[in-house]
């Protein structure tokens, strides 16, 4: 009744011009009165979020935030209620243990939709009392003491990887011809480290070197709509998860996120694998959804079965990408300086005879390898100059707000750090740190080491560092010598430069690479 009166009563030309004041007083608000217009930034991202929506959009916005830094300096504003940082000491007081900086609305974007229920992760959840109480109850799975138990899985997927790339393309006989997508083979490989260390399974991205029920696609949309949805948060609660799409999912009338009913499979052919085993010879799993269930028997209550299944859903979503992503960039680095290559196949070939000398197996252990100098800055290296996520990692200043220099940033600003442009602070990293130099974590002064070491951005920091990156670190220094030490490896095509997008990570494409074998 009421809307058929105002439209009885309100001319078209009187509502228009209503909704153009309401939207241009709106506009003008966000520019002037969310309290940061002190801050500088490109003079239209004040209006809307809209301009950082289009920034992120095109696909390589970590350049885009080094040259908005390079412009307007170590603060600068990307949107009505956000900024963006690049001042090391500012990241660890925004990130410091207890500093009562909380995520943003970015994060629940990213939830997988299980029977129409949003999973809330480790990554994901924006309540801290939650995450303490969380990661506190699965934190011993991701402890190295923990971790080093899972090496001889990992070391199974290693031999069947260096399999497959001898066979398919190191062999003069190869059906796959002399050229290898090296990027694509060590995103299988890290799909498959993960879901053995999650469900005691590879499950065969290696062996048939395929996207196995085209998961890694899947998951690459994903993040695709996060990075583009989760800067206008409430977008994600009309496209997925509105009331309509939630409730349909409840009922199993579509399915939910794909790596959502991917876990699910696999807990259910785990759950009764196992069973089959128990019966046989009672032995008892210990992989991640292993010590998720027994968390689950200590506490049901708080670790319920939806949060088994979301904490194996982080799993393969943080596990894969990030460590595929590492990996490429530590091949790809080493390819393109052949002598930083020859100065760690040189190191490799010494700790190797070590290993014959003691009688030890074919493949280097975490122990022969962990404390390898050149090995070390190789992947430190990489992780600096290649983060794999292209984001800044959102936080929400507290109630006193923040001071920066001589800047305040008020309360309930978005504001954020993003590990591509930390890591080009010359006070930290020294000399040209846009270059990959690994002999910058060698030459430098104890001091130094640990200041560069502490400002280490990739897996973030404070509460929030990635539980997972041990797991990364593993798979990195037992793969990175397992392959340079069975082939010789060289750029297909050394003219062309591999293709970066932006998506939150970072994904680097079109890595091509020629084998040969060494033995």
């Amino acid at each position: 009744m009421i809307l058929q009166h105002l439209l009885d009563h309100v001319s078209p030309v009187s509502l228009l011009t209503f909704c153009i004041t309401a939207l241009t007083a709106h506009l003008i608000y966000n520019k002037y009165g969310t309290g940061i217009n002190h801050v500088p930034g490109p003079f239209w991202a004040g209006f809307s979020d809209i301009y950082r929506l289009l920034l992120v959009r095109g696909g390589r916005a970590e350049q885009w935030h080094i040259q908005l830094h390079k412009q307007y300096g170590l603060l600068v504003r990307t949107g009505p209620s956000t900024v963006i940082c690049s001042d090391n000491k500012a990241a660890k007081q925004i990130y410091a243990l207890n500093a009562g900086f909380v995520k943003s609305e970015f994060y629940p974007v990213q939830r997988a939709l299980s029977k129409g229920v949003p999973l809330k992760t480790l990554f994901t959840s924006t309540d801290e009392a939650f995450h303490a109480k969380l990661r506190r109850a699965v934190s011993n799975a991701y402890a190295m003491s923990s971790l080093v138990q899972f090496e001889p899985l990992v070391d199974s997927t290693i031999k069947e990887f260096l399999a497959q790339l001898r066979n398919r393309y190191a062999n003069k006989c190869s059906r796959n011809g002399d050229i290898l997508d090296l990027g694509k083979w060590l995103q299988y490989f890290a799909f498959d480290v993960i879901c053995e260390l999650t469900y005691s399974k590879r499950m065969g991205f290696v062996d048939q070197g395929e996207d196995i029920e085209k998961i890694i696609s899947d998951l690459q949309w994903v993040v695709d709509y996060a990075a583009v949805v989760g800067q206008m948060p409430f977008l994600d609660k009309l496209f997925l998860k509105n009331p309509i799409r939630k409730w349909m999912s409840a009922q199993g009338m579509i399915r939910g996120t794909p790596v959502a009913h991917f876990a699910v499979r696999r807990i259910a052919e785990t759950k009764a694998r196992t069973e089959r085993s128990d019966a046989q010879d009672g032995r008892s799993r210990r992989d991640f959804l292993s010590r998720f269930q027994e968390a689950h028997d200590k506490d049901p209550d708080f670790i319920h079965q939806d949060r088994v299944l979301a904490l194996t859903v982080a799993n393969m979503i943080a596990g894969s990408d990030t460590t595929a992503i590492s990996l490429r960039a530590i091949f790809y680095n080493l390819l393109r300086n052949p002598e930083k290559l020859a100065k760690l196949t040189a190191e490799l070939q010494e700790a190797a005879l070590k290993c014959d000398r003691e009688g030890q197996d074919e493949l280097l252990t975490w122990n022969n390898v962990r404390d390898l100098p050149y090995l070390s800055a190789v992947i430190n290296e990489s992780l600096r100059t290649h983060p794999a996520v292209g984001l800044a990692l959102e936080r929400i200043t507290p109630i006193n707000g923040l001071h920066l220099g001589g800047t305040f940033v008020p309360s309930g600003t978005n504001i954020g750090c993003s590990a591509w442009t930390l890591h080009l602070d010359e006070q930290v990293w020294g000399p040209k740190p846009e270059c990959w130099i690994p002999e910058r974590w060698i030459d430098a002064s104890d001091s130094q080491k640990a200041d560069m070491k502490n400002s280490l951005f990739s897996f973030g920091a404070g509460s929030r560092t990635c539980i997972g990156k041990n797991i990364s670190y593993l798979e990195m220094y037992k793969l990175v010598p397992a392959l340079l030490r069975e082939f010789d490896i060289e750029l297909a095509y050394p003219e062309k430069e591999w293709k970066l997008h932006n998506a939150w990570f970072v994904t680097q494409s079109e890595f091509y690479v020629k084998l040969t074998s060494r033995v």
